[in-house]
């Protein structure tokens, strides 16, 4: 299937296709990963879920179709040590939130008057957050390597000499990515994961990683207690408000107008209503599978493009690849995916951010390119949430002659 070119106006299956499909695991596997080790999620529920999404989103969009992790509720979920029903109750409610501003028509009336400085500004500070991050995970500093204390830790060789592994890993990535990332024949996203996936097999830890049985495993309906009040209470102050911002600024507004740039015509149906709808949809997925909460995202837009995605084919390989991996593994799929070093994740993630900083390039105006860099400047200093709502006050601002930079 790999090798072949199957020609179809929405669906391709090929390698650069399929590199595509995999330039996200940078953000989905970290974070993935936290929360089934620290928030006890089911691997199997959870990667059953990103599976199911992707299929489903590259069947009705008709083009590839990021399907990340919220990244607040994550991150903070991880950061305290959250219970799986109090992540389960955000999804809920994220799920519900969705419903109610698509099916209401609030969410076009926020797009309608999202200025495209704000767009950008959203798009810059996701790409620069992203490589951020890859950076870190190269260098052995992320948050899911502080967990460990170790910056690989499947991996039995932590360092060469005084060098510390992961960096001779992800500069040996970034070279690889930057000699093959427009080669057809040998796509960047495909070499450096099988490299890495090498090298996890090469200088594993098998002690640290959990025996895999094949055989067939059902996917888990409903791992867990159904939340109490408590936990919905907690969850819409301590996730949901403060994933929201993000989730319509990047997530619905960002990702359309970076859709539209990319696939023209052919993305008419990613409108924010379908994206609110969708995102809907993957979350009372996720809820009863146990899974994280999930959305789509204008960075793992970036990312699939960048390595090779086109079409809808690079949702159904990814897809259906997870959730074939869940039924002959389990929850042992935990154990395959922690093979890919840390690293390698790291250098996907900064090449998928900085294909989406890149957007900026369209921008003109002392005006518009102010709001984008105080975008940025807000959230590297606080976070995403608190940079979109300064981008839409300068914004507005600036509408006004009597104001200038």
């Amino acid at each position: 299937m790999l090798e072949g070119d199957y020609v179809h106006p929405d669906y391709r299956f090929n390698r650069r296709e399929f590199a595509g499909a995999l330039g996200d695991l940078g953000t989905i596997l970290p974070i993935a990963l936290g929360m089934i080790l620290v928030n006890g999620l089911s691997a199997a529920g959870l990667f059953f879920s990103v599976g199911l999404f992707y299929i489903i989103t590259g069947v009705y969009f008709k083009i590839t179709v990021p399907v990340q992790p919220m990244k607040v509720i994550g991150a903070y979920s991880i950061a305290t040590m959250m219970s799986m029903e109090q992540v389960m109750a955000s999804s809920l409610l994220m799920a519900l939130f969705l419903l109610v501003i698509g099916l209401s028509g609030t969410i076009n009336v926020i797009g309608k008057y999202a200025p495209k400085s704000v767009i950008r500004g959203v798009q810059l500070s996701t790409g620069m957050l992203l490589m951020s991050q890859g950076v870190k995970m190269v260098v052995g500093t992320a948050k899911i390597q502080q967990v460990y204390d170790m910056a690989e830790p499947y991996l039995k060789i932590q360092s060469l000499g005084s060098l510390p592994i992961g960096i001779v890993i992800g500069t040996a990535g970034v070279i690889l990515t930057l000699l093959l990332l427009d080669n057809k024949r040998l796509p960047a996203g495909l070499v450096v994961v099988g490299t890495g996936l090498s090298v996890g097999l090469l200088m594993g830890n098998k002690e640290a990683i959990m025996p895999v049985q094949p055989g067939f495993y059902p996917p888990p309906w409903m791992p867990f207690d159904f939340p109490a009040t408590a936990d919905f209470t907690f969850a819409v102050f301590a996730l949901v408000l403060p994933q929201i911002p993000m989730t319509v600024g990047n997530a619905v507004i960002a990702n359309k107008d970076l859709a539209v740039s990319y696939f023209g015509e052919k993305s008419r149906k990613m409108t924010y209503k379908s994206l609110c709808l969708s995102m809907a949809a993957g979350n009372l997925i996720s809820f009863f599978t146990g899974g994280m909460p999930l959305c789509h995202g204008a960075g793992g837009l970036g990312a699939h493009y960048r390595f090779g995605a086109r079409t809808a084919g690079s949702n159904l390989m990814i897809g259906t690849l997870l959730i074939i991996l869940v039924l002959l593994l389990g929850d042992g799929i935990l154990s395959l995916l922690s093979l890919l070093p840390l690293s390698i994740l790291g250098v996907l993630l900064i090449f998928a951010g900085s294909q989406l900083a890149m957007t900026i390039l369209d921008m003109t105006g002392t005006k518009n390119m102010f709001v984008v860099v105080a975008m940025l400047a807000v959230t590297l200093a606080v976070n995403l949430t608190a940079g979109f709502a300064v981008g839409l006050v300068l914004a507005n601002l600036f509408r006004f002659k009597r104001f200038s930079v």
